[in-house]
């Protein structure tokens, strides 16, 4: 089924309201043309009246006197002068019966199946009745002749206006046409700007809209282009280290170069699939929205982490410490925060030598929580720290094995949960200290 036309939609709209509007005025001329009518052909009578009474009474006659007829319209009123009870005159089209049935005012009265409009008065005397008349369809016919010539100017009028209003709808409807054909001829990968020339002010929010869809659709073209090449290039070094430690293993001639070249094979399958999971870790939260906060521990939350790296610390002989409240409650991501405290602390203990510590702690002042961690390891300068964050960014020299993704992640889920992250060198163990806060 086709799409419902916005034109045809507003064209039969605004034909419905200007039809409505003009029966609706048809009916209201014609009731008030009317009153006006009669008031005016009602005047008309009693002022005849008033001159028949004044004309006085020839009281010789015995006979009613027949007026002659004036007017080929004569037919159509009427008028009888009585004297005493007696018709003394009458227009040839009144009936030799008194035109009306009371005596004074207006009535309207049927004679010979024909309806009257009649006004009767008396003389001062009241001797002297008088009625005059006219037929109720010689006054439909004035309103008629009236109503027709007001009526067909408008009937002529109204398909011009329909006309008139088509061709204002559409040219009012012409930018939407515009940027449909703008939006059909462009490309594919097109990011560009629209622009709308002179386009009306209910439009511009439209276009804007649309030009921001297609920047953020541009950034997030370019990030994903970004990432599929630095992925490409990091994915590159694993598995070209896990393919010379097959070869090695391979042509290895003792038991115990086998082994180390396996145990190579092992640890760089172990970093590819690390590199993996961070890839398919920031990809999901690239265009995540914050998900619905809810009430969690945050305490325990980062216990659980510390818990879980703990044996990774102890393998090295690194101090793993913690201090945090038995509860804090706040409003989070419990999966989103264990992803960010997992993060922070592994980073502490990739980039710290064996045996030395990384400390953790956790604390809420007023209505904002802060977590701390603290490593001793070579730090960072001004440079470096501005640019964690940044995927696959890894600081030159250094030993420590990692993918450069763990910060990616990090400064993503902060920007999701809305915290705040700070890097600085450590005051307690040389190394760098982040700290992370937010509301609680």
């Amino acid at each position: 089924m086709s799409a419902p036309s916005l034109l045809r939609r507003l064209l039969l709209t605004v034909l419905g309201i200007v039809g409505a509007v003009w029966i609706g005025a048809a009916a209201w001329t014609y009731v008030d043309a009317r009153h006006e009518l009669d008031e005016l052909l009602d005047g008309h009578l009693a002022q005849a009246a008033a001159l028949l009474i004044a004309q006085g009474i020839d009281g010789d006659d015995d006979e009613a006197a027949d007026a002659a007829p004036l007017h080929r319209y004569a037919p159509r009123v009427a008028f009888q002068l009585w004297h005493e009870g007696q018709l003394v005159l009458r227009s040839s089209s009144a009936p030799l019966v008194p035109l009306g049935s009371q005596r004074r005012g207006f009535d309207t009265v049927r004679h010979d199946g024909q309806a009257w409009r009649v006004f009767a008065a008396r003389g001062g005397k009241h001797d002297v009745q008088v009625y005059v008349g006219e037929r109720v369809e010689a006054r439909d016919s004035i309103l008629r002749a009236v109503l027709h010539g007001m009526a067909l100017p408008l009937a002529v009028a109204l398909p011009l206006l329909a006309l008139l209003a088509g061709w204002a709808v559409y040219r009012g409807l012409a930018p939407l046409s515009t940027l449909a054909r703008q939006l059909r001829a462009r490309e594919p990968d097109s990011i560009s700007p629209l622009v709308l020339a002179d386009a009306p002010a209910e439009l511009v929010p439209a276009v804007t809209a649309l030009n921001a869809l297609f920047e953020r659709i541009g950034r997030l073209l370019e990030g994903e282009r970004r990432f599929t090449a630095d992925a490409a290039h990091e994915l590159r070094t694993p598995i070209a280290a896990i393919a010379a430690q097959a070869q090695v293993a391979m042509g290895a001639r003792d038991d115990a170069s086998r082994r180390h070249a396996l145990e190579a094979t092992l640890a760089g399958c172990e970093r590819a699939a690390r590199l993996v999971d961070q890839m398919l870790t920031l990809a999901r939260l690239e265009n995540a929205d914050a998900p619905p906060a809810t009430r969690v521990n945050l305490a325990a939350t980062v216990r659980r982490v510390v818990a879980q790296l703990l044996p990774a610390a102890e393998a090295r002989n690194q101090g793993l410490e913690l201090d945090a409240p038995a509860t804090l409650e706040v409003s989070l991501d419990d999966a989103l925060a264990g992803v960010l405290v997992r993060n922070l602390v592994d980073n502490a203990l990739r980039y710290s030598p064996a045996g030395a510590a990384v400390r953790v702690a956790l604390a809420a002042d007023g209505g904002r929580w802060q977590l701390t961690v603290d490593d001793a390891g070579p730090g960072l300068d001004e440079a470096a720290r501005k640019r964690l964050g940044e995927r696959f960014f890894r600081v030159l020299g250094a030993e420590a094995s990692g993918t450069g993704l763990g910060w990616s992640i990090v400064r993503r889920i902060a920007a999701v949960l809305k915290l705040g992250v700070a890097v600085e060198p450590s005051p307690v163990l040389g190394g760098l200290r982040v700290r992370v806060d937010g509301a609680a």
